[in-house]
């Protein structure tokens, strides 16, 4: 995780290095760069992110934007279950929000140590009650995950004689925003209340809500030849943000 997260900065940091040429121009001066840390019960989640908002109203102070987040996520001790809505809910679409969970589709890989990765682009709503204070929501759409195998036990919710069955798996190669459990891999969101210092610096602090998924190599019979297990994180979140060419 280290050697990826010091990938990620350099990278950062020649971007920034690369364009310093053009801060002349609108578009470069709302370039914003974040490092988040989100913690809960044994888990932790580090996010560097880029990101360029917009206003879309007359006042400016409604904003939409897009960005790129790294996220490194480390937890213990952690029970990932069925994943596929059209298991945990017997059916796929938006509808799945309104709908209960199927308890008797729903097994448990249970993992003592989980590490993984993603970079997602990310969709980004602010709004600005004034020059200091403001409220925003962001959510990953779409990417790519990865992270070190893992192995865990199969625990079944109905089939005790097979239950305890271990399995290796990896986290879900990929990443996709589509409603509830209809989304598939490793995908962030932040709710949060923002306090800028000036131009340049500002804080974030609120909630990350936060999914990973990890595929087992080999399909579990006994659960619908399912592949797929997810974890549901809730965080506190506190981030800084620096806008380098606000000068």
């Amino acid at each position: 995780m280290f050697l990826v997260m010091k990938k990620i900065l350099i990278l950062l940091f020649v971007f920034t290095v690369s364009t310093s040429a053009y801060s002349q121009i609108p578009f470069r001066k709302n370039h914003d760069f974040g490092l988040a840390l989100s913690g809960g019960s044994s888990e932790l989640n580090v996010s560097l992110s880029w990101k360029q908002v917009h206003g879309i109203t007359e006042n400016k102070k409604f904003k939409l934007g897009y960005g790129l987040r790294y996220n490194g996520y480390l937890s213990k001790d952690k029970y990932y279950v069925t994943a596929p809505a059209e298991l945990t809910s017997g059916e796929k679409g938006p509808q799945v929000l309104f709908i209960e969970n199927l308890n008797e589709n729903i097994d448990t890989f249970s993992v003592q140590r989980a590490q993984h990765n993603s970079i997602n682009t990310v969709i980004y709503l602010e709004y600005d009650f004034n020059d200091k204070w403001g409220l925003g929501f962001n959510i990953d759409a779409f990417g790519i995950a990865f992270g070190d195998d893992v192995d865990g036990k199969m625990i079944s919710s109905d089939r005790p004689t097979t239950a305890n069955k271990y399995e290796v798996a990896k986290p879900t190669s990929y990443n996709l925003l589509l409603i509830s459990d209809n989304d598939i891999g490793m995908l962030n969101s932040e709710l949060y209340g923002t306090y800028n210092f000036n131009d340049q610096l500002s804080i974030n602090a609120g909630l990350t809500f936060l999914f990973t998924e990890y595929t087992t190599y080999n399909k579990i019979d006994y659960n619908f030849n399912n592949d797929r297990f997810r974890y549901k994180s809730l965080m506190g979140m506190v981030s800084i943000n620096y806008k380098p060419f606000n000068k």
